[in-house]
């Protein structure tokens, strides 16, 4: 794991740490090419330069987003923001159902919206074609 995001998630709160911790050790597992670091003040991974995921202690729990998400078609993911984001809370690492999150990073593999030129294009995104 990153040292920048090890810090991040040693500051939470005990069950905010775990969620972190758990949170953290999944996407490096099923994203291992992908580049972690702290971005915007919260843990992001990103694929190319591409941001794909990411997650920040909110009021109301871990939020975690997933920049192309809205594309992903799951219920349990809700509309972030007006681009193709999406998040999920937790207040505990309980609530983490491992399979969903394992489907959720496959698809954000596979699903991307070009982020990493959005400004380039004066807020226009466009959808990546993966292999």
């Amino acid at each position: 794991m990153n040292n920048e995001i090890k810090s991040y998630n040693q500051k939470q709160s005990e069950a905010y740490r775990e969620i972190c911790n758990v949170l953290a050790g999944e996407i490096d597992r099923i994203l291992p090419d992908s580049e972690s670091k702290i971005w915007h003040a919260q843990p992001v991974w990103f694929l190319n330069g591409n941001p794909i995921v990411g997650y920040i202690n909110l009021k109301d729990g871990i939020r975690l987003l997933f920049w192309s998400g809205q594309s992903f078609n799951e219920p349990a993911l809700q509309k972030e923001g007006k681009f193709k984001a999406a998040d999920i809370r937790y207040t505990s690492a309980a609530q983490i159902n491992r399979h969903d999150l394992v489907r959720w990073l496959e698809k954000a593999r596979k699903i991307q919206w070009d982020y990493k030129n959005i400004v380039k294009r004066k807020g226009v995104l466009e959808k990546l074609v993966m292999e």
